[in-house]
């Protein structure tokens, strides 16, 4: 970079990496400075085993078409390794259900006649609300006039739902998801996997109230494809070819850069200072860390007022989800499975994954672990040596803070998971050959992700849309001129989707 940058995006995940494409795209002198040396974020590839490569994301539901179009993403490498997934949900004792489109197989013959109807309403939900994860929040009540178009528009796309459905939309909206699959199916374990995408990533279960519905239709607002993608070289495939197109466009990307402070001078962000005393002067910065990282560590408490603090100290940011990684010596043989390439869903029933939740609400941990389970060597044969394999696991509920600290329980909750694992797959052990366990607290100290929750705080229905992380800062721009936000905290939220990031730019261009 020549000149002097207009902007400094503090941060390399995937928000940062779209929103400074976005604005070099616009003409903007953009410099993206990253604590790690390798940029991506919870969506970087690493080597976590000696030639075995995973991320810590590992599925693409929510990315979309516009956003690979924009940025020329296949143009820099970008490409996939499976179009759609299919999700089975997997039983003991072989007898299995797959989850494919609108089709179902090994089901009951009135679950298989009810899921088209299910999944029918719930797409002409999500397609109803899917615009406004893409636009910037409306102010209410002084907004001008483009705020009021945007409640407009939502109000008529809701009421374009029909009376009938606009009503059940309502009603939905804050069930429990053991009450909704309750209402459509009688299977423990389909209603257990369709119940997954619902409460994973936050701190929910079947029976928890308010917000199921909602995270379900937000995880079903991808169009890449029409099901579930794997990107080429793991979630990392995308964030290099993120990466790609910032540096096309003339951002500036440094690597193991990391941001000790924003400087302010008469409440107007006017630069950063790097943890090695390096000053770097721009009129605009925006961070891609969580709310309370950004305010509280890089901002500084004393910039912002007594209330406001208070708001950002009362998001909910404890991770739930632990990452576990397998380096496979063969592939293991899970019973009644004859090619395990899809999403694996260990949950036999819903009871199964609020035994769990249950156990993490008090500091501890279940001995039966639901896991959602990936083999993506089986699409992807650069992830691992040949004839060779990577298992990525989710494993649901790792508590962040756990009663004697992790290091206490690593290898407990480690068996556990093997222990879960070889319910489904016997002697798998006796294929791994290294293991990493990414716990929340692990996340939050080799990402820097406070509470190592993915979302960057809760995704509710009281932290959603124009409260998202809070009024005051849910519209990008905060309470100091000139300092913006871009990261998960902000609206829509976690996933990789680079709403947040591609918003941020729009809303910065606008005011800029």
């Amino acid at each position: 970079m020549n000149k002097s940058p207009d902007i400094i995006i503090i941060g390399g995940g995937h928000n940062g990496l779209v929103c400074a494409a976005y604005l070099a795209k616009a003409g903007r002198q953009v410099l993206v400075l990253e604590a790690n040396t390798q940029a991506g974020g919870l969506g970087a590839t690493r080597e976590f085993a000696p030639g075995f490569r995973a991320s810590v994301a590992h599925t693409l539901p929510q990315l979309g078409k516009r956003l690979v179009k924009d940025l020329e993403l296949e143009r820099h490498g970008f490409g996939l390794a499976a179009q759609a997934l299919p999700t089975v949900a997997m039983c003991t004792s072989g007898k299995h259900i797959t989850v494919s489109g609108n089709e179902l197989g090994g089901a009951s013959a009135s679950d298989t006649a009810a899921y088209p109807a299910y999944l029918q309403l719930m797409q002409k939900f999500a397609k109803a609300i899917k615009p406004f994860w893409h636009k910037r929040p409306p102010l209410l009540g002084s907004g001008g006039l483009r705020d009021a178009a945007t409640l407009g528009q939502f109000g008529w796309k809701l009421r374009a739902l029909g009376k009938q459905d606009m009503r059940e939309l309502m009603r939905m909206i804050a069930l429990p998801a053991q009450d909704l699959m309750d209402e459509y199916f009688e299977s423990p374990l389909l209603k257990a996997a369709l119940s997954w995408d619902a409460n994973v990533g936050s701190k929910l279960a079947p029976r928890s109230p308010n917000n199921a519905v909602i995270a379900l239709l937000y995880r079903m607002s991808g169009d890449l494809t029409g099901g579930l993608p794997l990107a080429k070289g793991g979630c990392g495939g995308l964030m290099d070819a993120l990466a790609a197109a910032a540096r096309a466009h003339g951002a500036e990307l440094r690597l193991g850069s990391p941001v000790a402070r924003v400087i302010v001078e008469q409440g107007q962000a006017t630069g950063v200072q790097l943890g090695s005393g390096e000053i770097i002067s721009a009129p605009t910065i925006v961070s891609n860390a969580d709310p309370r990282t950004s305010f509280f560590k890089l901002l500084g408490a004393r910039h912002l007022d007594v209330q406001f603090t208070h708001r950002i100290n009362r998001l909910r940011m404890d991770g739930q989800v632990a990452k576990l990684h397998l380096a496979l010596e063969s592939l293991p043989n899970f019973t009644g499975l004859a090619h395990p390439d899809g999403r694996l869903l260990l949950a036999p029933d819903m009871a199964y994954i609020e035994n769990a939740f249950d156990a993490a609400k008090y500091g501890g941990y279940a001995r039966q672990l639901p896991m959602e389970v990936l083999l993506p060597s089986l699409r992807d044969d650069s992830l691992a040596p040949r004839d060779q394999h990577v298992l990525s696991a989710l494993v649901q509920y790792a508590p962040y803070t756990v009663k004697g600290g992790w290091d206490a329980h690593r290898d407990s909750f480690l068996e556990n998971a093997l222990a879960s694992l070889e319910r489904y797959a016997p002697g798998i052990r006796e294929c791994v050959i290294a293991a990493e366990l990414l716990t929340p607290a692990d996340l939050e100290q080799q990402f820097g992700v406070t509470g190592g929750h993915w979302h960057h705080g809760e995704f509710a229905l009281d932290n959603w849309w124009m409260n998202r992380p809070t009024y005051g800062a849910s519209r990008y721009h905060t309470p100091v001129s000139g300092f913006y936000l871009c990261g998960a905290g902000a609206h829509p939220g976690g996933g990789i989707m680079g709403a947040a990031g591609s918003n941020a730019a729009r809303a910065l261009l606008e005011e800029n």
